[in-house]
């Protein structure tokens, strides 16, 4: 199997390229732009033709450019065993990092729900990394749920969390960040609650 372009080589060189790159079509999607590779090495200072090396198309630079790309863990160092404190642990970075990255956020939502020439982006902006996120989360459920029981649990969550609901309780609900935040965060333990008391989620 062939290694990316940027390890191979002069990989420091090229990791600070690749970096500027990311940082490029950051900052134009914050903008509310949806930047072609053209674009993003324009702004970066990068040559066309190296940019292409490292990203083929838009795809995969848009990919890259999701601020949700680089995070592998919501959890802290040490995380609390008790499973109410580590999933709220998780929703509070999780939605931290929604608001930090709102303008991004919300252009991406817009890229992964607009269609191009009549059919699905299909863009790898909406990989369920925060579904992950959660199942980690909730990992101490596992002696008492099955897991088709858990991830259940983790869907229901993660459909009350995340840049689609923040949208919603600000842009229809009319609350200000804080507040959905802390909505978001009473909806997230109202769910556990619910499943290690009356149960998880049908599957039907």
């Amino acid at each position: 199997m062939s290694r990316p372009y940027a390890d191979v080589g002069r990989t420091g060189q090229k990791h600070r390229t690749l970096e500027a790159l990311v940082a490029a079509a950051r900052q134009l999607v914050a903008s509310g732009a949806t930047p072609t590779v053209d674009e993003a090495a324009l702004v970066a200072g990068v040559a066309r033709s190296t940019a292409y090396r490292y990203f083929p198309g838009q795809r995969e630079l848009l990919a890259a450019a999701h601020p949700e790309t680089a995070r592998t863990s919501m959890l802290p160092d040490n995380p609390p065993e008790d499973v109410a404190e580590r999933l709220d642990a998780v929703v509070r970075e999780f939605t931290g990092m929604i608001i930090e990255t709102e303008a991004q956020q919300r252009t991406m939502l817009r890229l992964s729900l607009e269609p191009a020439d009549g059919q699905e982006r299909g863009l790898p902006l909406r990989q369920g990394r925060a579904i992950a996120w959660i199942a980690e989360a909730l990992a101490p459920l596992q002696p008492e749920l099955s897991d088709a029981e858990i991830r259940r649990l983790v869907l229901a969550i993660r459909s009350a969390i995340g840049i689609e609901s923040l949208v919603w309780l600000t842009d229809v609900g009319g609350l200000s960040r804080d507040a959905a935040i802390a909505s978001m965060r009473w909806t997230a333990n109202a769910l556990l609650n619910q499943a290690l008391t009356q149960g998880p989620p049908p599957a039907g």
